[in-house]
């Protein structure tokens, strides 16, 4: 086993100054504030936004993010404890803006995706810090922040004006609802972090690390191929209507699709790449030789670099663009906030590939860092045991809800089903640690399928399994 984990690790880069990434991210985040404050002078606008406080709040969390992942990678305490910092000033930014369309609105941030990201986000952003402060778990923020990141992205990209409640919301149970669902849901995301740092902590291998993060990459590419890859080429998305900053329908659930030109054969060349590793990963394993694990660490990174490209043709091609449609003849508008979700996948790919490329260079270097695999499995514990409640509360909520205003306590809505099954999830995890006494690793997977579920519930079932929750 130790000869495979030398031939397993490819070499990293050479450890520069302790104040190269601080420079670095620092300069970024000024340049960036400079830049938007610049632009708000020039619209003579105002600066006391949402999408100001927004803004900063995503310059901050990305600016934590490199820096968690900086300490990861180098432990350099310095790094930690700006990132601690930026992450605080992205959570008051994030706050204001919160604060901001509360006043707007008139009530709880909590009627829309884009409305409950904004509270999802501020929620994951104050248990980073709570459990770096409280448990000592310095590098929490290289998953959480990432995280974070992503569903700022998202929101930029998704309707976020400020709409008259639909009657079905017009209650005071959806702040109650909602608030119970944010909760949790941060909570099941810190979980899973706290879950998969475990299992570096207790000695999982790094090459099935490989084979999942490749597993992962590859889904997202393969899952857009599959559903958006047109003959001769091209990439569908979405038609975009501007002016009422919504998808362009055909008929009543029906949307118009355009098709981007050839950008289709990069997408294919994107999955192809992501597959690769996982091919090499699991020849080493039937053959037993360690030498395909470095040829597959190599294609991770060269993966990585389409995937880089990739994300930067799609904004090109597909931002406030025209094309054709095979459904209509002209030529018809998209944009990027038509695909939100074709984008957050590809963003989140790069990301979980970027942390499989810390953990291969500087593996011993954050187990030193983390707390013992104990804590981090007891702290795990202690985070589903306040998830579950919070979980329990958000369906009872909703179910009194409903029944005041559809006359059922229980539809078996999509929304519905979905909130049962991430309930059932964890009743499990809770169930056998307590009866059986699960600890380590099964316990780790749970916690991880756990938010699997969560992320389906809060996001894929709201696109994909229309029902009466399709406002949420």
């Amino acid at each position: 086993m130790a000869t495979r984990a030398r031939v397993v690790r490819m070499e990293p880069p050479a450890a520069t100054g302790g104040n190269a990434l601080l420079v670095l991210v620092g300069l970024s985040v000024v340049f960036l504030l400079i830049v938007a404050l610049l632009g708000v002078a020039k619209s003579g606008g105002s600066l006391i936004s949402e999408s100001n406080f927004l803004y900063v709040a995503l310059i901050f969390y990305a600016g934590a993010g490199a820096l968690y992942m900086g300490f990861g990678v180098t432990g350099t305490p310095r790094y930690v404890r700006y990132a601690s910092v930026a992450t605080a000033i992205g959570l008051v930014a994030n706050t204001l803006a919160v604060a901001h369309r509360w006043y707007l609105s008139g009530r709880p941030p909590f009627a829309s995706v884009y409305e409950m990201l904004l509270s999802f986000v501020w929620a994951v952003a104050a248990m980073t810090l709570i459990a770096e402060k409280k448990f000592g778990v310095k590098i929490i923020g290289s998953i959480t922040m990432p995280l974070a990141v992503v569903c700022v992205i998202l929101m930029q990209l998704l309707p976020s004006e400020v709409r008259p409640l639909v009657p079905a919301l017009q209650s005071t149970w959806l702040h109650v609802h909602v608030t119970l669902a944010m909760l949790s849901y941060a909570a099941c995301a810190l979980s899973c972090a706290l879950a998969m740092m475990f299992l570096i902590q207790d000695g999982f291998q790094t090459e099935t690390f490989l084979a999942w993060t490749s597993a992962m990459v590859s889904a997202i590419y393969v899952a857009i191929v599959a559903t958006r890859f047109e003959k001769w080429g091209g990439l569908s998305v979405t038609g975009w209507n501007a002016q009422t900053k919504s998808d362009i329908f055909l008929g009543q659930g029906m949307r118009l699709f355009v098709t981007v030109p050839d950008l289709g054969w990069l997408f294919v060349i994107a999955a192809s790449a992501a597959i690769v590793p996982l091919l090499l990963y699991f020849a080493g394993r039937v053959r037993n030789d360690g030498s395909f694990y470095g040829t597959a660490n190599k294609a991770v990174f060269i993966s990585i670099l389409l995937q880089l490209v990739v994300v930067a043709a799609f904004v090109l091609r597909v931002r406030d663009a025209a094309y054709p449609s095979p459904d209509q003849d002209g030529l018809f508008p998209t944009s990027l906030a038509a695909s939100p979700f074709l984008l957050g996948g590809m963003v989140t790919g790069i990301f979980a590939s970027l942390l499989y490329l810390m953990l291969l260079w500087r593996r011993a270097d954050l187990q030193g860092l983390l707390p013992s695999a104990d804590t981090l499995d007891r702290v795990t514990y202690k985070t589903i045991c306040i998830a579950f409640p919070l979980l329990t509360g958000m369906i009872a909520a909703g179910a009194y809800w409903a029944n005041r205003t559809w006359g059922s306590y229980w539809s078996w809505d999509p929304k519905e089903t979905w909130a049962a099954i991430t309930w059932l999830v964890y009743a499990g995890y809770l169930h056998m640690r307590i009866t059986r006494g699960w600890r380590g690793r099964r316990a780790a997977y749970f916690a991880i399928l756990g938010f699997g579920v969560v992320i389906f519930t809060f996001l894929g079932v709201t696109y994909l399994l229309p029902g009466l929750h399709a406002y949420a």
